[in-house]
């Protein structure tokens, strides 16, 4: 089992499309996802704010919007 925490905020379409590519590789993954609002953090604000949405595994590996659902497969394949 993959755990995957995807960092975004609240009114991000693009972190809505990052959930709408997870969704899609469910079958062929097991992954759990923690989303992460870092608006409520000064913190995961500044580390994540422009890179938002930003996915993170337990070895602290991460994937960077842009992402499309093929760069979301290999990254998935490797963690």
């Amino acid at each position: 089992m993959i755990n995957l925490s995807l960092y975004g905020t609240s009114g991000c379409h693009l972190c809505d499309e990052a959930y709408v590519l997870l969704n899609r590789l469910k079958s062929d993954f097991l992954f759990t996802v923690q989303v992460i609002d870092i608006a409520d953090d000064e913190t995961l604000s500044e580390t994540y704010g422009i890179r938002i949405p930003v996915l993170v595994n337990t070895q602290k590996s991460e994937l960077s919007w842009p992402f499309n659902e093929n760069d979301l497969r290999a990254w998935l394949k490797i963690n």
